[in-house]
């Protein structure tokens, strides 16, 4: 399933858009991990590196990374960027689900 399709999807889908020269979406990683492992299969989850997909980052506005946004049915339900605690991400995705 392609990003399209998880982002239409009915499932929450959590995109974090981040570059592998950048230490906070190095910092931020653990974060997501956790916060994915915790809802398993429930969320969608995709990692973008903007340096590979800049059509992506230009489409989703992306100005800064890391860049965490949660979809569901093709709308975006939140945005954030910058490094965000598992706690806090977790309870996001939870508002959402």
């Amino acid at each position: 399933m392609n990003l399209a399709n998880k982002i239409e999807s009915d499932q929450l889908t959590v995109v974090n858009f981040h570059a592998t020269w950048c230490g906070p979406c190095i910092a931020m990683k653990p974060h997501l991990e956790e916060t994915v492992k915790k809802f398993g299969e429930t969320i969608h989850y995709e990692r973008v590196d903007i340096d590979q997909n800049p059509g992506l980052a230009q489409l989703f506005e992306i100005r800064s990374v890391p860049t965490t946004m949660i979809f569901k049915k093709n709308e975006m339900k939140w945005k954030h960027s910058g490094v965000l605690p598992s706690s806090e991400l977790s309870k996001i995705v939870n508002e959402n689900l």
